[in-house]
């Protein structure tokens, strides 16, 4: 396979961060330096090195993030904006998340070493249920839950729709929604209530399939278990 995607399924960094360290003449194989990131090795013969220090297969993580408002969810950010790995242990060092939530969003984050289980998961076609619950600054009538569950263009021409969508709460101005996707559009449901002019003042990610947040506090970690693994398994 190649070298990047050697790197990456070994657990040790992502595969884009491994593009990054081979470009920039840090990575060896059996000890002769490689700067293309398609190189071919064989993971069960060659040895790779990285800084002249042996890489070897990591254990697998599978963690849960609850994501704070306000961070990003890239490994460094050029703003200098606080990232979410300001909040995992050290151990955690290169696991990537899986899938996104942008800054304004909050909530359940997914992160992991295993690339193949991350693209899985990520996959279009594995239609995973991911629940939110959001605020917004109107009044949920039955009109506007019609139209967000038949689906709206925005003027970028893509067509958004939600797999399900019932009023939580409500108030004399706004409404918390509990909105279900299937797919995973860029900023879906902003852009489904941008297009519908009503703006969106929360959006919290509930839950992944059978992945609960529950009552992960802000800012806090922990390891998905055995049984939620197995309930997020996909194809």
């Amino acid at each position: 396979m190649g070298l990047a995607r050697a790197l990456s399924k070994m657990g040790y960094c992502s595969r884009s961060q491994a593009v990054e360290f081979i470009r920039a003449g840090r990575v060896r194989v059996n000890g002769v330096l490689r700067h293309d990131p398609e190189s071919p090795m064989f993971p069960d013969k060659d040895r790779i090195s990285v800084d002249q220090e042996m890489v070897h297969p990591t254990e697998k993580l599978y963690l849960m993030l609850n994501k704070p408002r306000g961070v990003v969810t890239t490994a460094s950010d050029e703003k200098g904006r606080e990232t979410v790995y300001a909040y995992l242990p050290s151990a955690a060092r290169w696991v990537a998340p899986v899938g996104r939530l942008d800054k304004a969003s909050e909530g359940l984050l997914l992160l992991t070493n295993d690339s193949a289980w991350a693209a899985k998961l990520t996959d279009p076609g594995s239609h995973l249920d991911k629940t939110y619950h959001v605020q917004i600054g109107a009044v949920a009538g039955e009109k506007l839950l019609r139209a967000v569950r038949t689906g709206v263009r925005p003027e970028d021409g893509d067509w958004l729709s939600v797999k399900q969508v019932e009023v939580l709460r409500g108030g004399e101005k706004n409404s918390w929604l509990e909105i279900v996707l299937d797919e995973g559009k860029n900023r879906q449901i902003r852009r489904i209530f941008g297009a519908l002019d009503i703006e969106v003042l929360r959006l919290v990610r509930v839950a992944i399939g059978p992945v609960v947040l529950g009552t992960l506090k802000k800012g806090e970690v922990r390891q998905l278990t055995a049984e939620e693994r197995k309930g997020l398994s996909v194809g």
